[in-house]
């Protein structure tokens, strides 16, 4: 099918060793190393898609589910969940592997939506989809979901800033963990007419 691709032509697993220099002050894996690496992979799975240079647009949330130990292996797959006109949102599930006791934790999995620029920096189109499973279809229905609820969101942010009431917004926090410490506002200055001095 012309200018369409199945999800397992780019679907991508990068795997690396996690040594002492990528520790934090615990003593664990440093988060940012593995969203750096998760980047990674997020690009070339989503550039083998494309057929086209790709940046980082968003990346949903990543919520880190169990701690990766030094000497660790960490697996991190990726594949094209969905496509629009000129961006793709790439699946990353992250997992480690002890190689002594074989043990095998999930750590985390993020979506990353990336944009095909061509050599000019200018958006260019990315193949269709073809979707071959229940699972495929679920996740490129998910990702348009989500889609569509950020949109949603974008507005609601947009509505709540223009529609913004102090004391209905200090009634709704009030049992939260804050204290308001506002200061008097100072009144606003008179108002001077040019030339009124002078008539007087």
């Amino acid at each position: 099918m012309e200018n369409y691709k199945t999800v397992a032509e780019s679907q991508t697993t990068l795997t690396e060793l996690m040594i002492p220099s990528y520790a934090n002050f615990g003593g664990k894996i440093h988060g940012g190393i593995i969203m750096g690496l998760m980047d990674k992979v997020a690009y070339v799975c989503a550039a083998k898609h494309a057929g086209a240079y790709c940046v980082t647009a968003s990346v949903d949330a990543i919520d880190f589910l169990a701690p990766v130990e030094v000497g660790e292996l960490i697996s991190l797959m990726a594949s094209v969940n969905y496509v629009s006109n000129t961006s793709l949102v790439v699946g990353i599930r992250v997992i480690s592997e002890n190689v002594k006791t074989k043990e095998v934790k999930h750590t985390n999995t993020s979506y990353f939506t990336m944009v095909a620029m061509d050599e000019h920096r200018s958006t260019v189109q990315v193949p269709g989809l073809i979707l071959k499973s229940d699972e495929e279809i679920r996740r490129f229905f998910q990702a348009f979901h989500k889609k569509e609820l950020k949109k949603y969101l974008r507005m609601e942010e947009k509505r709540m800033k223009n529609e913004f009431e102090i004391a209905e917004s200090i009634e709704i926090i009030k049992n939260e963990r804050c204290i308001i410490e506002m200061e008097p506002s100072a009144p606003a200055p008179l108002k001077t007419i040019p030339g009124a001095a002078e008539k007087s």
